[in-house]
């Protein structure tokens, strides 16, 4: 499962680890943080290097790197003898191949930024020992560091000054150390084989971003479309066009309330927009009191490449719409050239419509995937059907429909294919929400049957339907249960150039419960694998401009010119609130080669005021968030994200700065005696009514002294830091289920409990099942700085859809806990 650290209405954060302790206590095992000097990853050199060949595999140089260190090398040794050269030489090589150690920042204590950088890197005290018996005397030519220079002649002082403040990264121990070499180069995974990435922020302060495509001119900038019905130009330097590049946010149909589904929904760019500046959008519209969604076509203006001209709207397609959810939204061109438009099936809940259905239905356009030409139709029809359209001879049925039985596809993407051997190349995955058990990802190909409403995943929805021989249906690459989440939103393969670790990973996510999953296909089996993405915990994401949190409800993924990845998610759910952030996917674990995929976008002609961007986030390393005054005491405040035409704040301070700074901290931090507070009235949750938990067996003691929102840790060792959440309430003692259960609301119950620091937010029963208990909390969303879980969201008490197998709980420290 993921761990996450959720604020409510917030994006899930990297948790606070084991990690993250490990550092600030100085305790073991150490966690390895590959890092070159220049802030980056380390990489695989494109060509084997000749001199540091103890780095040729992976590390920090190339071959022009290498040379040059070779260079260095021969001229110190110039000044020695055939004695002296047999004596020192290899020292010296050890030493100054260091530079290209995957661990060069550590090693050159580049991390710390309040301390110079080492011009030699940090040795082990008896390696350093025998360097300074046998070749002192390359000292003062291996570094110009005078301070160096004058203890030359003191072993002890000299050996001192090159020691690190972490031991376990000192030459040449480090080489020999299993835990840092373990997996070098690979995406780092948890406990739990969660992977661990990093997050850029690339965009911030928009109202639900949904959409996202490039421009495919070689300019590099970005279209980025809000619900409400704008879209914002973005240029490669991440500035913001002030003037829009399409506004028709008057004639969008949608509303400020949360979850609503209607609104501008899809953006696509032709093929030859280069050339032809043509442009389709999906969004909602009223026409004669009756709601429709409507594909149009724009054309870029002729005096402006940073705007559309909104006189040159040509409607392509409307459908009615018979229920404002469900409406679809994707539009995308295929390598075929041919525009896709995917549907929903109309709305509200099993799709009622007729006997069998909209999806089911081929003389329906809705809960379809279809596909129409819109080349050549300046003159004539505005669009065509393809001659291989696989209906087209069938009398009942739309020629437009290319595919059926889909629910609500949410966001579907072109698979680039290797850029090598072209493997995977055409292929269309989508992400098609589920009813009441199951989301899918499927592979749309033509003529197929998607299944719904006869299934749902692999599973029956309609058994009437489901039995039919002649439903044919394609079942889906996978499919996951809601307890992992309840509205799929599709994602892209990834093809980009800068983390080859991440090459051809399906990646997706849930707009529901904050989850960031990983497909890939198998070889050797066919099938798909299946594996989570979580953010990176210590020191995984400690690099410059790197973040390790994200919003929670993830609206939609996008690729840039490049290939590289990018998903959008918002705070609040709503069409006017200004939370939404796009980020960019990093692998802090490898790199491609410096160079290997640099490029020089061409210059973008501006008519418009420039807005810079100010990134807002920043790398979670403090273990629990200060409390923060609430506006009421029965509800916990949403975060809304001042709009993005308001003053840029100011620049956050230097985020290795702060983290060291937390370091320091530790020093003056105290043990506190858990104490409970009384908590607010409850908030009643909007899920639906799910099974009863299980009353415990025998009479209820009478516990009228504690108050609501008592807490209690239960474990088979009985230790008081760890064990299983029991909250009192009404008059019993009872479970919290761990749907959405993460560190937020684990730092509220260590808060409360006296515990200055959250290590971890565990889940599935890991402290064993209340069964005797019923479960009480489910659902639950923290800010992180509330008094008590009662103060968060939360389904109703005592309603839910879980088992005791899904209990919840948490381990908590202070600086005496070191072990965690």
């Amino acid at each position: 499962m993921l761990n996450r650290y959720c604020k409510q209405g917030r994006g899930c954060l990297g948790p606070v680890s084991l990690v993250i302790f490990a550092v600030i206590w100085r305790i073991t095992p150490v966690v390895p943080h590959p890092q070159c000097l220049d802030f980056k990853p380390p990489f695989q050199p494109p060509e084997e290097l000749t001199f540091c060949v103890m780095y040729k595999n992976f590390g920090c140089c190339d071959s022009a790197k290498d040379r040059e260190l070779m260079d260095k090398f021969y001229r110190i040794m110039d000044n020695f003898d055939y004695y002296g050269y047999a004596k020192c030489a290899g020292y010296v090589q050890d030493i100054i191949c260091q530079e290209c150690s995957p661990f060069a920042a550590h090693l050159y204590d580049a991390e710390d930024s309040s301390t110079p950088v080492k011009t030699l890197p940090g040795l082990c005290g008896d390696y350093c020992s025998e360097f300074w018996l046998k070749c002192r005397s390359t000292i003062t030519l291996l570094t110009g560091d005078l301070q160096l220079e004058e203890l030359e002649q003191d072993r002890d002082r000299f050996c001192q000054y090159l020691q690190l403040g972490d031991p376990d990264y000192c030459y040449p121990h480090l080489l020999v150390n299993e835990q840092l070499t373990r997996n070098l180069g690979r995406v780092t995974a948890n406990s739990e084989g969660c992977l661990q990435l990093c997050l850029e922020e690339v965009a911030n302060g928009l109202r639900n971003p949904l959409a996202m495509v490039h421009a495919n001119d070689g300019t590099h900038r970005f279209f980025i479309a809000e619900q409400v019905g704008l879209v914002w130009t973005y240029l490669p330097d991440r500035s913001r066009l002030a003037k829009p590049f399409l506004n028709i946010s008057a004639v969008v149909l949608t509303s400020p309330w949360e979850g609503d589904e209607r609104g501008f929904l899809g953006l696509v760019l032709h093929p030859y927009f280069k050339f032809n500046g043509k442009l389709y959008v999906y969004y909602s519209v009223e026409v004669d009191f009756e709601e429709k969604i409507r594909i149009s076509e724009f054309r870029i203006s002729a005096s402006d490449m940073n705007a559309v001209d909104h006189s040159s709207e040509r409607i392509i397609l409307e459908v009615d719409e018979p229920s404002s959810n469900h409406n679809g939204g994707q539009l995308l061109f295929a390598d075929d050239g041919y525009l896709y438009i995917f549907t929903g099936d109309g709305g509200m809940a099993g799709d009622p419509f007729g006997k069998f259905g909209n999806s089911q239905n081929k003389s329906a356009l809705l809960g379809k995937v279809l596909r129409i030409d819109v080349d050549n139709n300046d003159r004539g029809p505005l669009y065509t059907i393809p001659p291989d359209n696989p209906f087209i001879h069938e009398p009942q049925a739309r020629p437009e429909v290319y595919a059926y039985g889909v629910r609500n596809m949410w966001r579907c993407s072109v698979d680039r294919g290797d850029p090598i051997t072209r493997e995977g190349k055409g292929r269309i995955f989508c992400g098609d929400v589920g009813q009441n058990k199951y989301e899918e990802v499927d592979i749309i190909e033509k003529g197929k049957n998607y299944g719904w409403r006869a299934k749902e995943g692999f599973s029956c929805y309609d058994k009437k339907l489901c039995a039919n021989s002649s439903l044919d249906d394609v079942l889906p690459i996978y499919a996951y249960p809601h307890k992992m989440g309840k509205s799929v939103t599709g994602g892209y393969v990834y093809r980009g150039c800068e983390y080859p670790n991440m090459k051809g990973m399906y990646i997706f996510g849930d707009f529901m419960s904050g989850r960031l999953m990983i497909l890939q296909e198998n070889k050797r089996t066919r099938q798909w694998d299946y594996n989570e993405i979580c953010m990176g915990t210590g020191q995984t994401c400690m690099f410059p401009g790197l973040i390790n949190n994200y919003y929670q409800y993830i609206i939609s993924f996008a690729e840039d010119e490049a290939g590289e990845l990018y998903f959008m998610s918002t705070g609040v759910p709503s069409a006017t609130s200004y939370s939404g952030v796009v980020y960019k996917l990093v692998d802090p674990s490898r790199r491609a080669p410096p160079r290997k995929c640099h490029y020089d976008p061409l210059p973008v002609k501006v008519k418009s005021r420039l807005i810079n961007f100010v990134p807002k986030e920043k790398l979670v390393v403090e273990s629990l968030p200060n409390k923060r005054p609430k506006a009421k005491a029965t509800k916990a405040p949403v975060r809304h994200p001042p709009r993005a035409t308001e003053a840029p704040q100011p620049a956050t301070p230097d985020w290795l700065e702060e983290f060291m700074q937390i370091l320091r901290n530790q020093q003056e931090t105290t043990t506190a005696t858990p104490t409970t507070t009384k908590p607010a009235k409850s908030r009643k949750g909007s899920r639906e009514k799910g099974r009863q938990g299980r009353r415990r067996k025998g009479h209820r003691q009478l516990e009228s002294a504690i108050q609501n929102g008592t807490l209690r840790l239960v474990n088979k060792e009985g230790m008081h830091n760890q064990g299983r959440v029991e909250i009192y309430i009404q008059n019993e003692w009872g479970t919290v289920c761990d749907d959405l259960w993460n560190i937020k609301a684990a730092a509220v119950v260590c808060r409360q409990l006296g515990f200055l620091y959250v290590v971890r937010a565990s889940k599935k029963a890991q402290f064993g099942e209340g069964k005797h208990l019923r479960i009480l909390l489910d659902d639950v969303q923290c800010e992180g700085y509330e008094d008590s879980l009662l103060d968060c969201k939360h389904a109703e008490i005592g309603i839910h859809n879980c088992d005791h197998h899904e209990d919840a709980g948490v381990i908590c420290g202070n600086e005496e806990y070191g072990e965690y």
